[in-house]
């Protein structure tokens, strides 16, 4: 048999959840997997001294952990699971029935009998809203804690006195038992880095790193770059190129890596494996050493393909099994390729297996590798993956897989299990190739990220963003008056380059979703917001509109009759709206998600001279706004917004703006009265119709410079035109 050298590398992520401006996780995943999985991951590895294996870190994961481990970090949903069931607000209550059944039913939820029955009797409620009344305190106190016991390490529910009497007790959950919990957590937090840096002093494991901020830097240099890869996909337009900003998260990694781990990072697995000749030229002048990739990667630069026999044992496997030298632009680094059939066996499949199996097929087909491979020199099987997601899908977190897999290449004396440079060192001679196929793990391509519309649309916003920021940069740079200060570009940027990570772009498309789509996507558009608020300046109304297009559930009437209203704020008698269009969106599902639900339906319809809108609000909500105004876009030829100030909960003042005006009201043209509704009526030469036969309308409530809230959700509301639809006619 030929010797192999296996590699392990464990891809540790998640985004950025930390909002800039308020310092609040917008959503609790980082601080979940770090209980779960960040920990675990590495402690367990310590069982198996002559496995070595190489944990990738990304920054802005490493980051939030740091502000979790002190204990002095804002998260709502942490606040709401351990919050005393007496004080809970039916607020919190709808945020608990939301987060807490967000996890894998069969091996998270349903080892707890106690969060199974409650799990049912929210099912059979037929609502959230209905559950809240159909569940009592106790209930509460349990599910609060099951939520989060569920989410703990599997070390820590064995053997720890305290989490292990909790799991024991299963229900009936007192206050108290809530708090020890909540001290558990703490204390697991706190011990997720130290672990690394223990684990990496020993030389059991090397750590290294990503791009600060986890973006797919081939597509930063150069969006167009993508069409190398798939001559057909759409592209943004100007291209978005910005290698200074590629080079900038780099070195940010290696300043991260070296602050906290003691020392800068040999290793360099770019974002989702994501490379160019332009990425790896800036990396190796950075003084990294090696990098990984996927395996369709390498195929594409050396023109080969990679085919599987039912062993799964690959063609041209002594070039897929080798480590490979690329120069470029005068420099080199070695490159690993992930067996992405391996790979994919332990993200996707092993789950589904006895884990006894499961381990011993992965134990074979490397030893199968090895056996029908015969190329004079060690293989080097690279084996890359997530190291968190997949272990939800396992029984017992993997943790049975990962050790009876592990103890199998321990006791194999023809596999090695050593860490990527452990590797390289081991390798003997190693092939050298001019240059690299510019592409992700994913396909070989890019389209994951640039492949569709909402992705190049989130690309315009970005560079967009971006010119801005140069622009105030360069501003600042001659002296001229009133330009940001240092403090206000350095805030900016750190806002765009969160925004170019590769985590909002990922749910944009149709390759993905989650139940978190809106929050990912509400978020991405707040860090572009922050760009331009931290400048000084006001953001784009486009960023209150949402990229992902998840049509709201809503009751749509068109118009059934013409309108004679009198603006005053007021339904001044009950036939003065009767016969206008309706737009009602059924808010119910998404109001416990934290965020604000304050505007609840738009009626709206015309007469011969004038286009009449209404908003209604949530009452009780709305006199909570400070510094908040509506903005009212209608889209036609041209686009025409009124924005209208609100104070303690009244009209203060309004601007009507379009292409060719600016008034301040108050004016005939555009009447504006806000007292327990808004209404708005604007004239009809205000509109620019040509020859449409319909005109959009979209409706914001904004606070303190960032969009609250949007009706309709999914962006804008088509209003048809013409007598037929109690609309002007068009000439």
């Amino acid at each position: 048999m030929n010797r192999v050298h296996l590699v392990i590398l464990w891809h540790m992520h998640q985004p950025q959840y930390r909002d800039p401006s308020t310092g609040q996780y917008v959503l609790p995943w980082t601080r979940l997997h770090a209980l779960k999985d960040y920990w675990g991951m590495v402690r367990v590895l310590e069982e198996f001294p002559r496995v070595h294996a190489t944990f990738n870190v990304v920054p802005s994961l490493g980051v939030q952990l740091e502000e979790y481990a002190s204990g002095h970090f804002d998260e709502p949903w942490f606040a709401t699971a351990f919050r005393p069931a007496k004080d809970l607000t039916a607020e919190e209550k709808l945020e608990i029935l939301s987060r807490a059944f967000q996890l894998n039913y069969d091996h998270m939820l349903a080892r707890w009998p106690r969060f199974v029955e409650l799990h049912q009797r929210v099912v059979q409620s037929q609502g959230n809203e209905r559950a809240l009344l159909s569940l009592g305190e106790r209930d509460w106190r349990d599910l609060q804690l099951l939520s989060q016991l569920a989410w703990m390490d599997e070390e820590y529910l064995a053997s720890d006195p305290v989490v292990s009497r909790l799991a024991g007790k299963g229900t009936d959950y007192t206050e108290q038992d809530k708090q020890e919990l909540c001290a558990k957590q703490l204390e697991l937090l706190g011990r997720v880095l130290p672990e690394y840096r223990r684990a990496a002093s020993t030389g059991q494991i090397e750590i290294s790193t990503t791009p600060f901020y986890h973006p797919i830097l081939p597509l930063l240099c150069d969006s167009d770059i993508a069409r190398v890869s798939n001559p057909g996909t759409p592209l943004p337009a100007p291209a978005f190129r910005h290698p200074e900003d590629a080079r900038e998260q780099l070195m940010r990694a290696r300043r991260y890596h070296e602050r906290v781990f003691g020392r800068a990072p040999e290793g360099l697995w770019p974002s989702e494996g994501s490379v160019s000749e332009q990425v790896l030229s800036i990396a190796a002048e950075l003084g990294f050493k090696w990098f990984a990739t996927d395996e369709g990667v390498l195929g594409h630069t050396l023109r080969t393909g990679f085919g599987r026999d039912g062993a799964g044992v690959p063609s041209n496997a002594d070039k897929l099994y080798s480590l490979l030298r690329v120069r470029v632009g005068g420099r080199e680094m070695v490159g690993f390729f992930r067996d992405h059939y391996l790979s994919d066996l332990v993200g996707f499949v092993y789950s589904r297996m006895d884990p006894g199996a499961a381990a011993e097929d992965l134990h074979q087909r490397i030893r199968a590798i090895g056996e029908r491979v015969q190329i004079g020199r060690p293989l080097t099987v690279s084996l890359i993956l997530d190291g968190e997601n997949a272990w939800e899908y396992y029984p017992g977190n993997g943790r049975e897989f990962l050790r009876l897999f592990y103890r199998r290449i321990e006791n194999d004396p023809d596999i090695s299990a050593l860490t990527a440079s452990e590797a390289v060192a081991a390798a003997g001679e190693i092939a050298t190739n001019d240059g690299i196929f510019p592409a992700s793990w994913i396909n070989a391509n890019f389209d994951v990220w640039i492949g569709s519309g909402e992705d190049v649309m989130a690309w315009d916003h970005l560079r967009r963003a971006r010119d801005f920021y140069a622009q105030q940069a360069e501003s600042a740079a001659k002296g001229f008056p009133r330009a940001p200060t240092p403090e206000q570009l350095a805030a900016a940027y750190e806002a765009l380059l969160g925004a170019e990570g590769s985590d909002w772009c990922w749910w944009y498309g149709p390759e993905h979703s989650s139940v978190n789509d809106a929050e990912f996507d509400a978020f991405y558009r707040k860090l572009l917001t922050e760009v331009y608020l931290a400048l000084g300046a006001e953001a784009p109304d486009v960023l209150a509109e949402p990229i992902k297009r998840q049509p709201e559930r809503a009751l749509i009437l068109p118009p059934s009759a013409y309108l004679k209203v009198n603006v005053d704020g007021r339904e001044s008698t009950y036939f003065e709206w009767m016969g206008a269009g309706l737009y009602s969106a059924d808010r119910r599902s998404s109001s416990m998600h934290g965020r604000l639900r304050l505007l609840h339906e738009l009626r709206y319809g015309f007469d011969d001279k004038r286009f009449h809108l209404r908003v209604d609000v949530f009452a009780e909500t709305l006199a909570e706004l400070r510094d908040a105004e509506f903005r009212i876009t209608i889209r036609t030829e041209q686009e025409l917004r009124v924005v209208v100030r609100l104070e303690e909960g009244r009209v203060s003042g309004y601007l009507v703006e379009s292409r060719d005006l600016c008034l301040l009201g108050p004016d005939e043209v555009v009447k504006v009265a806000c007292d327990k509704i808004l209404e708005v009526s604007v004239a009809k030469e205000m509109f620019m119709l040509g020859d449409r036969k319909s005109i959009l309308l979209g409706v914001a409530i904004w606070e303190g410079g960032l969009p609250v809230d949007l009706l309709p959700a999914e962006g804008m509301l088509e209003i048809q035109l013409g007598s037929e639809h109690f609309g002007w006619s068009v000439e």
